[in-house]
């Protein structure tokens, strides 16, 4: 086995195997097959619907562990680990990146590190996820696929890396997923036992909990690098080509006010006015009522009417 390719099947399980071999920028719109298989076996592996069938159980389960995760990653890896919009106690901390990494998304550190990366470079030839630079696919998808971004950019995260479990789960990303799998198994395989009448099995809710409703989370997050950079309204003039739209809002909770993100980054609200709907800030104010997070960054007074 050749040494690029031994790296590329290590990274599967260590993300970091090798990784002082790769140069920044060297690879930057090569696919590396060997190492994202596992991210084409994730998409075909929906086809096992054909064979498991569908069930109440499995397809509330698919829905409810799609809205988890979704939270997990505007709230935690994007507005908390990327944005720093509010605090929360190490313990919190680290569950609610342990909820982020289920959805397949990389590490904490490695998702903030590159979104930080973006909107530093917003819509230039740096940005490896600009639509108007490099089309929509690249920006979508295939900016994850290239050998280049592979590596967690540690220079944007640094202070982070005081926390060695997140160092941890930032370096071993799919211990987390494949234990979701695990467990998915085992409670189905259980229901199959002891509820038969409810005709799920562990087959089906692997299938339905992780597979489909991990492939939906993860092109639902995806377009807000793509599709919102490229349809809706613009309410600020930034120097970039972010846009509000209500149908990404609505499926990824709110991230979909993307223009007013863009204006002002660091709050932890981004639906502006009181008619766009920021489901991932009101579970925010929730979780500040009961004390689990606190200090929620306020949307300035001038941003606030209209």
């Amino acid at each position: 086995m050749g040494k690029e390719l031994k790296y590329a099947v290590l990274r599967w399980i260590d993300s970091e195997a090798g990784i002082e071999d790769l140069e920044p920028g060297e690879f930057h719109k090569t696919v590396d097959w060997p190492r994202i298989l596992p991210f084409v076996v994730l998409h075909l592996a929906c086809l096992g619907v054909l064979w498991v069938g569908w069930s109440p159980v499995a397809v509330w389960s698919s829905l409810l562990l799609y809205l988890v995760r979704m939270f997990a990653i505007t709230g935690f890896y994007h507005r908390y680990f990327a944005h720093k919009a509010f605090k929360v106690g190490r313990v919190w901390q680290f569950v609610f990146a342990v909820l982020g990494n289920a959805s397949a998304q990389r590490g904490p550190l490695w998702w903030a590190g590159h979104h930080r990366h973006h909107h530093r470079f917003v819509d230039t030839e740096k940005d490896v996820h600009s639509p108007s630079q490099h089309g929509f696919w690249w920006s979508h998808m295939g900016w994850l696929t290239s050998r280049a971004n592979f590596a967690t950019p540690y220079r944007y995260v640094n202070e982070w890396t005081r926390f060695p479990e997140l160092v941890w789960l930032n370096r071993f990303d799919t211990m987390v997923p494949v234990s979701l799998v695990f467990c998915l198994y085992l409670i189905g395989a259980l229901l199959e036992r002891v509820a038969p009448h409810l005709g799920t099995s562990g087959g089906q809710m692997v299938v339905w909990g992780f597979f489909i409703s991990t492939v939906v989370l993860f092109h639902a997050t995806c377009t807000i690098n793509s599709l919102d950079h490229m349809f809706g309204t613009r309410r600020f003039d930034t120097p970039d080509t972010s846009r509000n739209n209500a149908l990404l809002a609505l499926i990824t909770l709110g991230e979909g006010w993307h223009n007013n993100h863009h204006h002002y980054a660091v709050s932890a609200r981004q639906g502006f006015r009181w008619w766009e709907i920021d489901i991932t800030y009101l579970l925010l104010k929730l979780l500040e009522g009961v004390g689990i997070v606190r200090d929620l960054r306020p949307l300035p007074e001038r941003l606030r009417s209209g």
